[in-house]
């Protein structure tokens, strides 16, 4: 009879082959284990404070990480939100943006800088598509420091490009010859932000990019819509 009693646990209502038992699977196990005890041999009194101390602190671990994995969402809402509303706020701001890459979609212009570390002999920005070839050539301001340069979008026989994919380089020679290694980025105004799954990116010129694209905020155009 013993047998018979002792051999009723295995049928406790607890699913088998579960990678892991959570706190409800620990409750029936006790409780089973309790009504199924031999009346010979009962459950030793220290070894059942033992096993609720263990339920009482598994029930509270389950908790705590429930209470973690909520916080952690919320937190990282909040953070989100605060990032969206302060990239808006670039709104309105003229930027300098990494990368010789040209996205053309249908916009006037398109600025490019570059930053001469010495007075140069000649400066010419060569405005490439996407297979290389010059379409447009600019001559480029040959003083020392920072300097931009305007593409009109046009190529060297005043037709307008069609839209894709273009890249530039600027090419500077020294007072005495000498090939010039210089810095060369975008510039644009910021006239928009669309948020995404990737992220939040800053429409600039129509074109699109993320913040990480961003090397420098020059100024503010638009100062409270004056």
């Amino acid at each position: 009879m013993v047998n018979n009693i002792t051999n009723t646990a295995a049928s406790a209502d607890v699913k088998p082959n579960k990678g892991t038992l959570g706190k409800d699977d620990f409750l029936k196990l006790m409780i089973q284990q309790l009504k199924n005890q031999d009346p010979l041999n009962p459950l030793d009194g220290t070894e059942y404070a033992s096993q609720l101390a263990q339920f009482s602190s598994l029930e509270q671990l389950t908790n705590l990480n429930s209470s973690i994995t909520k916080s952690m969402d919320v937190n990282y809402l909040l953070t989100q939100s605060i990032n969206n509303t302060m990239v808006a706020t670039l709104i309105g701001k003229e930027v300098k943006i990494d990368g010789n890459n040209l996205n053309v979609v249908g916009q006037e212009k398109i600025e490019v800088g570059y930053n001469l570390p010495a007075q140069a002999k000649s400066v010419v920005v060569k405005i490439k598509d996407s297979n290389g070839n010059v379409v447009r050539l600019l001559d480029g301001s040959v003083e020392s420091g920072r300097s931009k340069v305007s593409w009109d979008l046009c190529d060297n026989n005043g037709e307008k490009v069609k839209n894709g994919n273009y890249t530039f380089e600027v090419e500077a020679y020294s007072m005495s010859g000498e090939k010039l290694t210089l810095s060369t980025y975008k510039i644009g105004l910021i006239d928009g932000v669309r948020f995404t799954d990737k992220g939040s990116m800053l429409l600039v010129g129509g074109a699109e990019y993320s913040i990480s694209d961003i090397l420098e905020i020059l100024n503010s155009l638009n100062n409270g819509g004056n």
